[in-house]
């Protein structure tokens, strides 16, 4: 019984993180500006999780004016990550723009000491090398002119941008509800980006509203609800690890449903930048 509620939640955990997956090739597929398509998966996610939150009695108290300061610089890295993501997605492809946000965990561990007492530990400056050598790997020749080069740089800003918004939210996950959590991230970016809606063309939505449904349903309320969720019955390393196949997941998706066909290079720098993901997921459950 014990094993069959293990495999149990580990199926769940692998669904949550295909359901994730699909934001590589729904962000490529989407045709409205990119800001406008944000806009559009935050608000829609903020309906569908506040009403997830009445249901389940989630509290949405938020306990003192310093963890709402917390709760808006998250939302707005948050943002940050979402737009410049999606734009690596359509400047190059689902394989280069998945895998460049997955350098996500190097940046956390490089960035972690100035947001806390721990030291620099010397293994994260050598894998923080090896992923640096990966994306060497992906890069095309260094022309700025490039759209595959552009959409790398995009998906190394928004790998900055979701660690930012890690090690912010890291002490709040202990206090606060998952859920919750998201909700109030999702929110905020409704409120943010509000303005965009007058100055960007959004006519397209009476054609893209299935996907944006999708992406808002699927990809954002419930993958990362189930996927926050699948913490209770696994550590955070477990479920790293897993997770990291998620550009594995997307890269198949996408080959699909967008008839994309990674290249050699993608493979190869692909791996290293996942071999960091995996060996930091496994030190951090040693330690």
């Amino acid at each position: 019984m014990k094993l069959n509620s293990h495999t149990n939640h580990l199926l769940w955990l692998t669904v949550a993180t295909i359901f994730i997956s699909t934001s590589g090739s729904l962000g490529k597929f989407i045709d409205m500006p990119t800001p406008v398509v944000i806009w559009w998966r935050s608000s829609l996610a903020t309906v569908f999780l506040f009403l997830f939150c009445k249901y389940k009695s989630i509290s949405l108290k938020i306990e003192s004016h310093k963890d709402r300061w917390t709760f808006l610089l998250a939302a707005v890295f948050m943002a940050g990550h979402w737009i410049t993501y999606f734009y690596a997605l359509k400047l190059s492809n689902v394989a280069i723009g998945m895998l460049t946000l997955f350098t996500f965990p190097v940046f956390t561990a490089l960035l972690e000491p100035l947001f806390s007492k721990n030291k620099l530990d010397p293994v994260h400056i050598f894998l923080g090398i090896l992923v640096l050598i990966g994306i060497y790997i992906l890069a095309p020749d260094f022309d700025l002119e490039n759209s595959q080069l552009q959409g790398l740089l995009f998906g190394l800003l928004s790998a900055l941008c979701y660690a930012l918004r890690l090690l912010l939210l890291k002490k709040e996950v202990k206090k606060y509800n998952g859920t919750m959590l998201m909700f109030f991230q999702v929110a905020i970016m409704t409120v943010i980006l509000a303005p965009v809606l007058f100055f960007m063309d959004s006519s397209n939505i009476s054609t893209q509203y299935p996907y944006i449904l999708l992406l808002a349903l699927l990809t954002t309320a419930i993958g990362h609800t189930m996927f926050v969720n699948s913490l209770k019955y696994f550590k955070a390393s477990t479920a790293s690890i897993i997770s990291s196949t998620q550009p594995i997941f997307g890269i198949i998706i996408a080959y699909f449903f967008l008839n994309e066909i990674p290249t050699t290079n993608t493979f190869i720098g692909g791996s290293l930048i996942l071999a960091t993901v995996i060996i930091e997921s496994i030190r951090s459950k040693k330690s």
